[in-house]
């Protein structure tokens, strides 16, 4: 039986038809059993880490690694993905980034996305007209955006597998997340994008080990069949943002073979992974977070070994996200900004890298420009397999390299995103710009996560005192006040805020290290103060 808990919204009954309805229901009847039992077993695994396991390349899958197989080819509009532009799905959003002049557009129900049931359902009716191109939106002031001849090829992102969607209960409890997203948007696009000439093309977060890969290729499968598809053709790429993952690369592509288009190297979550893998067994620290770069030895290791595993396998390497919200007031800043940006991309193409990320369609043309001086008229760069990279587990797992200082001023930056990316967050808003940066979830659950790490191994600070507890809280007071008088004219956002504060002292002051803020957020999301 299906219950939808939550309000009609302006699409709701076109987007929840009944057939779409038993659509999601027999996704979430077939292979729900399975996704918890993943979900089980991440928490033994979790469990053996925390009293000791070492983590390394898996034993039983040693064949997979030491095989010749490659990935299915991609298809032609998945061949060339130099710049790819993400964002939540509100309809201003879609059709900005599809006219952006990206090769592609990540459509996101995840961690750039508030899951409130009228951006989840609304995003899906935003998609459908996306598709079908009939999609328009008029600005207060007048202005008209409809999409232009030449668009962007479209990828969205469910959300992962350990949410779930409260709205839509089926048999009495919540549905999988994951399907619910998938499934609607499949159930509604996916012929009309066949016959288009292109697919569903998706993006795959928070996977940690092939098992899980395995049971998205399974709803694949069923998908295809149920849809009248042909065998492929779904076809997703994979974020690398945990630990674990990382050490079965070869695995996941191999369990997506049919359906793999690549992997892509996600900073802020890899990083936030590396807290809370080793919560419960280290004493070590991470340092402030604007050290966290790419370029230290541990993330290149991970960044090298994603492009050379990509390659060998066929599969397209793409990089990470540069956040920079241009600052048309301050010329100078922009500039400074750009130039790590182009910095950054640089690095990404010269590395072997296929393609890259970025938040804000004025940044397009500076990432194009990296990957075009080294691509040139190729699509790619499958050909070049970096056979000169050799990473073990111990360079990837090798956390001390990054070094340890933590600063007062990166305790105070990281309360502050957190505060300000939460009161977004509980405001509907999941893409945020904080201090010149476009923010998601992944951005609150590093910085959150650090602070909790470095209160928890009392973090020195360079004049020799200690994180503590009163010192977050001053810090914490100070920076709360500082924002409320920037809102002060929004009632609504202070009460965001007040809900932004009570989930920051749950994540950081609590004995153990939450496991994602999204499944206590989403807990508190709809309760007065917050979007429903």
């Amino acid at each position: 039986m299906i219950t939808i808990k939550g309000s009609a919204t302006r699409s709701s009954a076109s987007v929840l038809t009944i057939p779409a309805q038993q659509f999601v229901a027999s996704l979430h009847t077939r292979f729900n059993p399975v996704r918890e039992q993943l979900l089980a077993r991440r928490a033994v695994v979790q469990q053996g880490i925390d009293a000791g396991d070492s983590l390394d390349f898996l034993s039983d899958t040693a064949g997979v690694r030491a095989g010749s197989w490659t990935v299915a080819a991609a298809p032609l509009d998945l061949t060339d993905r130099r710049v790819e532009i993400t964002g939540p799905t509100d309809r201003k959003m879609l059709i900005n980034a599809l006219n952006s002049g990206a090769t592609g557009y990540m459509a996101d129900f995840e961690d750039s996305n508030a899951p409130t049931w009228e951006n989840m359902v609304e995003g899906q009716a935003n998609l459908r007209d996306a598709v079908n191109r009939t999609i328009s939106y008029v600005n207060p002031d007048g202005r008209e955006y409809r999409l232009r001849e030449e668009v962007a090829t479209l990828l969205v992102r469910p959300r992962g597998w350990h949410l779930t969607e409260r709205h839509f209960l089926i048999d009495g409890a919540p549905a999988s997340a994951s399907m619910f997203d998938f499934g609607l948007f499949a159930f509604h696009n996916a012929r009309h994008l066949r016959d288009q000439g292109t697919n569903p093309y998706l993006y795959l977060p928070k996977l940690q080990s092939h098992l899980e890969a395995r049971l998205w290729n399974d709803v694949f499968v069923f998908t295809e069949d149920q849809l009248g598809l042909g065998r492929g053709s779904i076809r997703a790429t994979v974020l690398i943002e945990t630990m674990p993952a990382v050490l079965e690369m070869d695995e996941i592509l191999y369990e997506l073979r049919d359906h793999s288009a690549g992997l892509n190297a996600g900073r802020w979550d890899y990083l936030f992974s590396a807290v809370k893998t080793f919560a419960n067994q280290d004493r070590r620290v991470l340092p402030d977070r604007k050290r966290l770069t790419m370029t230290v030895p541990f993330m290149r290791a991970y960044t090298e070994l994603l492009v050379r595993t990509c390659h060998r396998r066929g599969a397209h390497a793409i990089g990470g996200m540069a956040a920079l919200i241009p600052n048309r007031r301050d010329a100078d800043a922009t500039t400074a900004a750009l130039a790590g940006v182009r910095s950054d991309k640089r690095r990404e193409a010269g590395d072997g890298f296929d393609g890259t990320w970025v938040a804000h369609p004025d940044l397009v043309g500076t990432a194009r420009e990296e990957f075009d001086a080294v691509l040139g008229d190729k699509a790619n760069q499958l050909d070049r397999l970096r056979l000169d990279v050799a990473v073990t587990s111990r360079d990837l797992l090798d956390l001390d390299s990054a070094g340890h200082e933590v600063t007062e001023t990166g305790v105070r930056n990281n309360v502050s995103v957190t505060l300000r990316y939460l009161t977004s967050w509980f405001g509907g808003n999941g893409a945020a710009g904080v201090f010149n940066l476009m923010e998601d979830v992944a951005t609150a659950e590093i910085c959150r996560s650090q602070l909790w790490q470095w209160l928890q191994r009392g973090a020195a600070v360079p004049d020799g005192r200690t994180v503590t507890r009163a010192l977050m809280a001053r810090i914490e007071d100070e920076e709360a006040a500082a924002f409320r008088t920037e809102i002060a004219a929004a009632s609504a956002a202070e009460g965001c805020l007040d809900q932004a504060r009570t989930l920051f002292n749950e994540l950081v002051y609590s004995d153990r290290l939450a496991e994602f803020l999204t499944l206590r957020g989403y807990e508190m999301l709809g309760s007065p103060g917050a979007g429903a």
